[in-house]
């Protein structure tokens, strides 16, 4: 009885890193596209743009270029993004994974 406990605990849990590990991948994609275009962008306009491009290279889809919040810092643009990802577990639960980052 106990095996059959343990193989259904491990299952769930294989189950459900099947869910958070593409999740995790894009949003590590999503910071390396925001420090990207930070750096090569010289205006908002010219960092959204840059960072749309990247969106389309790499194939996340979780925001876009409108969604940055893009500020000045001295001489240089800060350029932040915060998104939430629900991941629906079974009847009305979900697992929401919040999403913070930034360019610096």
């Amino acid at each position: 009885m106990g095996l059959i406990v343990t193989g259904i605990v491990v299952a769930v849990l294989v189950v459900l890193a099947a869910e958070i590990v593409p999740s995790v991948s894009e949003y590590s994609s999503i910071q390396k596209a925001v420090k990207r275009a930070a750096q090569s962008g010289s205006n908002p306009t010219e960092i959204r743009n840059a960072f749309d491009r990247a969106k389309a290279a790499d194939y996340f889809q979780a925001i876009s270029g409108q969604d940055l919040k893009i500020t000045k810092v001295g001489d240089r643009y800060v350029v932040e993004f915060a998104y939430d990802k629900e991941i629906h577990l079974v009847g009305p639960a979900y697992l929401v994974l919040k999403y913070r980052g930034r360019s610096e």
